[in-house]
């Protein structure tokens, strides 16, 4: 035999619904999320217009030798952007005994302070680490039937 007891009830209390006039919320969810104003990218980050308009000028200057931009070739490094509208662009060439290395910093320095907003630039020129072609985008390297 079992050890199981039965009970018989008429019926059992149904247990109190929440009702949502109890919790405490505001009623319109979306109130304090609309009076927000959009955060902006800050101008001197990736992103952001000053940032971005250093890069498009850099995406116009080409390698004589090669037919693609500076900035596709992978010759830029660095650019950093301050609030005053300073540009330092860190950049290199692919060799060192390359025929713009005296023209095409001055050149990457002159077309970077004529952005709007930027008072003034400074080219850093760097060859360590050197330049090699896996610095190249792949826009770039299927420009050059690399890809």
């Amino acid at each position: 035999m079992s050890d199981f007891s039965v009970e018989e009830v008429d019926g059992v209390a149904s247990p109190p619904k929440a009702r949502v006039e109890d919790a405490p919320r505001e009623r319109d969810y979306l109130a304090g999320f609309l009076a927000q104003k959009p955060q902006g990218d800050a101008p001197g980050e990736p992103g952001g217009a000053l940032y971005e308009g250093v890069i498009d000028a850099l995406k116009e200057i080409f390698d004589p030798e090669i037919p693609v931009n500076i900035y596709d070739l992978g010759l830029i490094y660095g650019v950093e952007v301050t609030d005053g509208g300073h540009a330092v662009v860190t950049m290199t060439l692919t060799t060192p005994h390359c025929p713009v290395a005296e023209s095409m910093p001055a050149e990457v320095e002159l077309r970077v302070s004529a952005v709007p907003g930027i008072a003034t630039a400074d080219v850093n020129l760097v060859w360590d680490p050197p330049w090699d072609p896996q610095k190249m985008s792949d826009d770039a390297k299927l420009e050059l039937g690399m890809l």
